[in-house]
């Protein structure tokens, strides 16, 4: 395909140029992937190498966080070395691999219980085999994920009016993906098994690859290597600096598997990283920040907070709640049985729903002068967030039966955890780039993340206190298990909603430091 400049004037899809599509398309067939994986992850360490609940729950922990660090060294990597395109193209390849590693499932683990005491043996060569596919879908994130954004944004000037609608239009892939792979992974996992839904999955990947291949002329200059020359430069007798970067990409993959292995190591160095950065954060803040900025970079890092509990607590979605889902709801509807795993595509479902809605509203309240700030948004966020829980625990216990729980309170639940995500998700990127010194945007960018990260991994511990349905494999009593995820939702509601109305209440004091004059 003919190469064109940056800021093409092409309107040939819907007003954009046409890389747009391009862009749509792979973003779209990475989410579909990504979270058709997703939906499947719990249920294939429990079901399929019978692990505990709290050992998987720790496990799949671990790759979420990792999944939220690994693109911020992508991106540094791109901007400083490969650019977006190649980048793109080293992420999808990885991608594409680890998806259908996953769809390798070798032998199921088997149990045995004597004197009380219950053995389990797996496939050890497929239990690797799918370690390491996860490390190459961490790196394959990494790479693929925010440099997808960055060849967007290539497409526009700053001050092109297109700009805000060609992101618009790139959300609606990604929750197109996300709501599709989640749907047909999980009922290919219901109706063939694990390794026709990692398949699909893997299979989604390398259409979004082939996409990207096609179309990766359009983008022009913008998204090449920031100094080819560099790249072609041997460092070492007959190795040139891009081969260098690919062997340290694979050294990468090598400790991501090693990581996928030790959770609780992986906890140890978010904890470190946590600590460095905040004390970083203080430290440049207080010493070389005048006071306006140094009370605006404070309250950045204040609220970065926020988000540590909500998603901590929002990613039971794709863990504990999938789990529960499965054991202790009635998902017969209109006679047919539906998937657990399908549920997770109902946050994307309502996402594509009420996020048009969402942004209608803020405009229109912004001319009002009702918006809410952003320190308010936060606390709202966790106020739904504890509502959707304490729903959830309520309607489980008007349950006569443990495993006939209507399945109406969980999409409620649902709902409002979606209505709460949009409400932190889409305005913390904005608040971090708006609050932060111009020159540290980009270490806070990484603060961001880095909370993300911290919030997912807390998500696997918090699951792993709902395990008292399945110890090794061995399924108790649906009652005891229904018990265990009461107990542990109804206080993640209470916590989550104290801590909003208490934000909420601090908001007038945060706005005053943020220095904003609306």
């Amino acid at each position: 395909m003919e190469a064109r400049p940056a800021f093409s004037k092409d309107t040939s899809f819907f007003g954009h140029p046409k890389a747009l599509i391009i862009c749509f398309l792979t973003e779209m067939w990475e989410r579909f992937s990504y979270y058709g994986m997703r939906a499947l992850l719990i249920f294939y360490l429990t079901q399929h190498f019978l692990f505990s609940d709290q050992m998987a729950a720790g496990i799949f922990g671990s790759y979420i966080s990792l999944v939220y660090i690994t693109p911020v060294i992508g991106g540094i990597i791109s901007d400083r070395y490969l650019g977006a395109t190649k980048s793109v193209i080293v992420g999808g390849i990885l991608l594409v691999a680890g998806h259908l590693g996953m769809a390798v499932e070798g032998s199921p683990a088997t149990s045995t219980s004597f004197n009380g005491s219950i053995t389990v043996v797996r496939d050890e060569v497929s239990l690797q085999i799918f370690y390491l596919s996860l490390a190459f879908i961490i790196m394959g994130v990494g790479f693929l994920k925010g440099n997808i954004s960055t060849l967007v944004g290539s497409l526009y000037s700053q001050n092109d009016i297109r700009r805000d609608g060609a992101f618009t239009l790139f959300y609606m892939g990604i929750n197109a993906g996300s709501f599709l792979g989640a749907l047909v992974c999980g009922f290919l996992l219901q109706y063939k098994g694990f390794s026709y839904g990692f398949g699909a999955a893997g299979i989604g990947m390398l259409f979004g690859l082939a996409v990207f291949l096609y179309g990766r002329n359009l983008f022009g200059q913008a998204a090449a290597p920031k100094d080819p020359q560099a790249l072609r430069k041997n460092i070492l007798p007959h190795i040139n600096l891009e081969i260098i970067i690919y062997i340290l990409i694979g050294c990468g993959i090598l400790i991501c598997y090693q990581l996928m292995q030790m959770p609780s190591l992986v906890g140890g160095l978010l904890t470190a990283s946590l600590l460095i950065a905040t004390a970083t954060v203080v430290t440049y803040s207080l010493t070389k920040c005048d006071a306006r900025d140094r009370d605006r970079m404070l309250v950045c890092l204040f609220l970065m907070s926020y988000q540590i509990i909500f998603w901590a607590l929002f990613e039971q979605t794709a863990s504990s709640l999938s789990l529960m889902t499965d054991r202790n709801f009635d998902r017969v509807i209109l006679g047919f049985e539906i998937p657990a795993a399908a549920f997770q595509s109902v946050n994307a479902f309502f996402i594509i729903l009420l996020a048009p809605l969402f942004n209608v509203a803020w405009v229109v309240l912004a001319k009002k002068g009702w918006e809410p700030s952003t320190p308010a948004k936060f606390a709202l966020a966790l106020i739904q967030l504890g509502i959707g829980f304490l729903l959830l625990v309520y309607g489980a216990s008007l349950a006569i039966d443990p495993t006939k729980i209507a399945i109406t309170w969980l999409i409620l639940m649902y709902l409002l955890h979606t209505t709460g995500e949009l409400c932190i998700s889409p305005v913390g990127l904005s608040m971090t780039s708006r609050l932060s010194t111009p020159k540290v945007v980009g270490m806070m960018m990484g603060c961001w993340f880095l909370a993300s990260a911290a919030g997912n991994y807390v998500s696997g511990i918090i699951a792993g206190l709902t395990g008292s349905g399945n110890i090794e494999g061995a399924l108790v009593d649906p009652e005891l298990a229904l018990q265990s995820y009461i107990e542990v939702y109804l206080a993640a509601g209470l916590y989550s909603l104290a801590i909003g109305i208490f934000a909420l209440m601090i908001t007038p004091i945060i706005k005053k430091f943020m220095h904003e004059s609306n």
